[in-house]
């Protein structure tokens, strides 16, 4: 659990600022989100879609490179 306290003299904004980044370097909000949704495992043959999907924009990104089109 992440806790701030008010320095003495120390503006609300500064506090603020310093608790956000504790909450950064602790990852609290990152875990947060993961745990919002459920996600499942993929399948097998999801995986195997999904890298071919892959490839073939690979293989058209190095194409457009080689004749010129994209840099």
């Amino acid at each position: 659990m992440v806790e701030v306290k008010r320095k003495p003299n120390e503006s609300v904004e500064t506090m603020l600022r310093r608790f956000s980044e504790l909450l950064k370097k602790e990852r609290k909000l990152d875990e947060a989100k993961e745990k919002k949704f459920y996600v499942g495992k993929k399948s097998k043959s999801q995986i195997k879609k999904e890298a071919l999907i892959r490839k073939k924009y690979q293989a058209r990104k190095k194409y457009l490179k080689k004749i010129g089109i994209l840099k």
